[in-house]
Parts: C-alpha cells; sequence; structure tokens
C-alpha cells in the first residue's frame, strides 16, 4: 500500500512539474537560460508577495494568452 501511494505521488509530482515547463514554453521562454528563468521566478515571487495590482495585472494577461488557444 505504502508503494502505491509513493509511486502515485510521485506520478503526480512529475505531471506537476511536465505542466510547469509547458509554462515556460508557451510563454515563449523554452530557449532562455536557466539561471535567467530561475531569477525571473524568484523576482517574480517578490512582487507577488507585496503587490495585489501586480498579482492581478499578471494574472489578465495570462487568462488572455490561454484564451487565444481556446483553454
Amino acid at each position: 500500500m505504502r508503494q502505491a501511494s509513493s509511486s502515485e505521488a510521485r506520478k503526480k509530482d512529475t505531471r506537476e512539474k511536465i505542466e510547469l515547463g509547458g509554462l515556460i514554453a508557451k510563454a515563449g521562454l523554452r530557449y532562455e537560460k536557466r539561471a535567467v528563468l530561475l531569477g525571473a521566478l524568484i523576482e517574480l515571487r517578490r512582487r507577488l508577495r507585496t503587490g495585489v495590482a501586480e498579482r492581478a495585472r499578471l494574472a489578465a494577461i495570462g487568462v488572455e494568452a490561454f484564451g487565444r488557444d481556446g483553454e
């Protein structure tokens, strides 16, 4: 039983990572250096902690991008 739940957790984690990688590709950043991507994400985390308006602005951009693809 423990092995099954561990396997399911690994599958779930793998699926989540694949989806997150898909977001990087969707944003047009597939070929950007990893250090740049990580730095940008760390900076984003800092901005989101302090800015409700920034979160709303970025969410609107994301909704629009998903809408163009019918997602």
